[in-house]
């Protein structure tokens, strides 16, 4: 392919609206362009690569067991209410109105669909297990789209939905998909870390999440340094090392004056003291009622926890007006003590006893608080976000080390959620009805793409795996009017061609400067530099853009060399 063929449209400038280097790098490449706020456009070198891990997507699953098919992306809405997540989730929804006034939503996922399939098609044991799966558009109207394609209202994604008939069906299909995720991501040169997660409105007794490290990523997460445990924030449960205890505990609890100090740095400055001593009590709203939430003075509530503790559909922190009617004071200063709406306490706080907390006056805090002598607890449970440096939960002895991440891919064991609330059955051997159990495994395509772009790239642009790049090699004839230079730069396309490679010709009658740092910053894995000098010395230069390494060879030798450093990529990539 001829580079005056393709529509490549290179930018010098970092475009502002890119925040991180993979974001800029998709710009300035010419992978994407912008079409509106979470909106993207894929140019021809975009698409290459995103067919391309496509296909891996595809044979990964096909050799996994799972079969493809199409699902539409506008769903009933009604289908949506029978499982009780049009509620859930109807603000990232797109919703829309046929011409017979019929309401439907555009599909941010297709647990409904594919259960209301199955309910149809599938009557016998005999039909299980089964594994669909499809690459498809999704739409979820976000807040705020952001970082390119992370964050978009309209983006691809590789769905699967497994069924089986019993506990032991669903471990296999999980572990083939986990399986499948592993090589998946291994073949696109990512490095992932495999982070145990919360389900959210998916539901389900487990996940895990495939996060790529990165410092740009979205995502929290810790792991061990001293065994394989890891999970996303919403899911770690680190186990504090702090003290419990803290002076004074054996004395009665009392009012102390606090003028003007409402936040945890103010009050733990104001009395000398560290920040976990104090407790940091929040005032909550779930399903219509109010409830305080207790953490540690250095931790933050973790909301999702909050949310899957209680099990509450609606959770919101309480506006000043309700906290002022609870607890009878001005926000920054509620207490836990006297409080008259349930007490929910972090697992952290279980025996802590000398604590400081707000005294529900203005301008005041109760000091020498001992949570079990003065506090009502209705329960404790993990509330907190975990932090670098607690323990691990798993192995007891290793420290949790904090981490960012890109999230990937999510696998899920939904139990029967989806297949009780649409009616999806079968007759097992007995001739007894059941309901299948159901696993669902999303890999987001383009984020997945823009991933790889993140963790793979220098200061001078992209840094392609050799399965993902667009192109293999790039011919780079460096004075396209020298007769000699093009017709060994035609001829080398040519023969690499034939021999089955991606080739992209840099045809353009451009200063060299420009080509090689529209080379970098294409960042073709293999490059061939053909110049006037080279020629007379009787070879062609050849590049690898990973390592910039330099060699050259003779130009009636080029193809076969070139060959080799293709089928070399190949090799590292699958070792």
């Amino acid at each position: 392919m001829r580079w005056t063929q393709q529509l490549i449209p290179t930018l010098r400038e970092v475009p502002q609206e890119a925040e991180i280097a993979s974001h800029q790098l998709l710009l300035r490449a010419g992978l994407i362009r912008k079409l509106a706020g979470g909106l993207f456009t894929f140019l021809p070198l975009g698409r290459r690569a995103l067919r391309k891990l496509e296909q891996i997507v595809r044979e990964e699953m096909d050799r996994a067991g799972a079969l493809e098919i199409l699902m539409p992306a506008m769903h009933p809405q009604e289908l949506w209410e029978q499982t009780g997540r049009f509620q859930v989730l109807r603000d990232v929804m797109f919703k829309i109105k046929d011409r017979q006034d019929r309401n439907l939503v555009l599909g941010p996922t297709h647990e409904e669909v594919v259960t209301d399939l199955i309910a149809h098609e599938v009557q016998s044991y005999r039909q299980l297990p089964i594994n669909l799966y499809q690459i498809q558009t999704k739409f979820r109207d976000e807040i705020r789209p952001r970082f390119g394609l992370m964050r978009a209202k309209e983006f691809i994604m590789k769905d699967a939905y497994s069924f089986d008939a019993d506990g032991a069906g669903v471990e296999r299909s999980y572990q083939a998909m986990y399986a499948a995720y592993e090589r998946i991501f291994q073949r696109c040169g990512l490095r992932t870390k495999a982070v145990e997660a919360d389900s959210g409105a998916m539901g389900g007794s487990a996940s895990h999440e495939f996060m790529v490290l990165a410092d740009a990523g979205e995502d929290g997460l810790v792991e061990c340094d001293a065994c394989a445990y890891a999970a996303n924030l919403d899911r770690a449960e680190g186990v504090s090392r702090g003290p419990r205890v803290f002076v004074d505990a054996e004395q009665l609890t009392a009012v102390a004056p606090t003028p003007s100090r409402r936040t945890v740095a103010e009050v733990a400055a104001f009395f000398q003291t560290p920040p976990a001593r104090l407790i940091k009590t929040l005032i909550y709203v779930a399903d219509a009622q109010p409830l305080a939430v207790l953490v540690p003075g250095n931790r933050d509530v973790n909301e999702i926890k909050l949310q899957r503790a209680l099990q509450a559909t609606t959770l919101a922190l309480a506006d000043d007006a309700t906290v002022a009617r609870v607890t009878g004071a001005p926000a920054g200063f509620a207490g836990p003590v006297g409080l008259p709406v349930p007490i929910f306490a972090d697992e952290k706080l279980r025996g802590y006893r000398g604590a400081i907390a707000g005294a529900n006056q203005p301008d005041a805090h109760r000091v020498n608080v001992d949570l079990e002598r003065d506090v009502r607890v209705a329960a404790f449970a993990d509330l907190s976000n975990a932090l670098e440096g607690d323990g691990c939960p798993r192995c007891g002895a290793g420290a949790l080390q904090a981490r960012r991440g890109i999230e990937v891919g999510h696998v899920f064991k939904l139990g029967t959620k989806y297949s009780e609330a649409l009616g999806a059955g079968y007759l097992d051997a007995a001739g007894q009805r059941q309901t299948p159990l159901m696993g669902c495994y999303g890999i987001g395509v383009t984020r997945t793409l823009q991933a790889v772009i993140e963790q793979s790239h220098d200061a001078n642009g992209i840094v392609w795996p050799i399965a993902l790049a667009p192109y293999a090699v790039e011919v780079l004839p460096i004075n396209v009017q020298h007769g000699p230079t093009m017709q060994t730069a035609q001829a080398l396309t040519a023969a690499l061609e034939q021999a089955g490679l991606d080739v992209l010709l840099d045809d353009r009658d451009e200063r060299p400067g420009v080509k090689f740092k529209d080379a970098d910053l294409l960042g073709l894995p293999i490059r061939v530099n053909i110049g006037e000098k080279s020629l007379a010395k009787g070879v062609v230069e050849i590049k690898l853009r990973h390592s910039g390494v330099l060699t050259t060879a003779a130009p009636e030798q080029a193809p076969a060399a070139l060959q080799a450093c293709v089928q070399e990529l190949w090799r590292s990539a699958a070792g």
